[in-house]
């Protein structure tokens, strides 16, 4: 459930504001299994970013894409103008399962995507059989289970103190992949930060309540001056 359409409005909205939107298609399952890590997307979103040649960059991350934005912050802070988090990994998360066991239960897959939800109509036929195609396709469910435990694997509570890139994080009250004491420690932590709620609101904001997310990041951007 990481396609590129999850942002098609922020990508819609911004673009009209004048803003340059670009989206990296990350190699998740193309890279070899012991380069699956949360690190190694670090470094191919340095690479992507040096290659197009970009700085004082805007990046907006959502679960394992803000983790990764954290990493490359962390490591480039010069090309990072401000940095956006929405359910965000890098601290802890509730995952949907070790090993997804009822994995061929459609219903089940079904019922664990709708729980990423605060309205489980957000969870389309569309969105929902994705990942039923994803959990059983044995490579890609693989690369899904390394992704995860990398990301666990690589806490970073140590690193973000050091982190001063201006953050904003934009969070689901109702959010039960990384619940809201994520969001406060992360607001804790990272020096340079500002927390906004979305009520009514799981794990993706950008997609439940576009219009609100679009307007609280608008309105952060101008106050920051960060207007094109």
């Amino acid at each position: 459930m990481g396609g590129l359409s999850n942002f098609k409005d922020v990508t819609d909205f911004f673009s009209s504001k004048g803003y340059k939107v670009i989206i990296p298609e990350l190699p998740i399952y193309s890279l070899p299994l012991k380069a699956t890590t949360v690190t190694a997307f670090s470094d191919f979103l340095e690479d992507f970013i040096e290659y197009k040649n970009l700085n004082n960059v805007i990046i907006l991350g959502n679960s394992l894409g803000g983790h990764i934005g954290l990493i490359y912050s962390n490591k480039n802070p010069n090309f990072v103008k401000s940095l956006i988090l929405t359910g965000s990994s890098g601290l802890y998360e509730n995952s949907m399962g070790e090993s997804y066991p009822k994995r061929e239960n459609y219903e089940y897959i079904k019922r664990k995507t709708q729980e990423v939800f605060y309205n489980s109509e957000v969870a389309t036929k569309e969105i929902v059989d994705e990942v039923f195609e994803t959990v059983n396709n044995r490579e890609k469910l693989v690369r899904t289970l390394a992704i995860a435990k990398s990301a666990i694997r690589h806490n970073m509570s140590e690193e973000l103190p050091n982190i001063k890139t201006p953050t904003l994080l934009i969070w689901g009250e109702n959010d039960l992949v990384t619940p809201p004491e994520v969001a406060t420690e992360f607001k804790s932590l990272l020096p340079n930060s500002k927390l906004k709620w979305i009520k009514k609101c799981g794990h993706a904001p950008m997609m439940e309540h576009p219009k609100e997310f679009n307007e609280i990041l608008f309105d952060w951007l101008s106050k920051k001056n960060y207007l094109v």
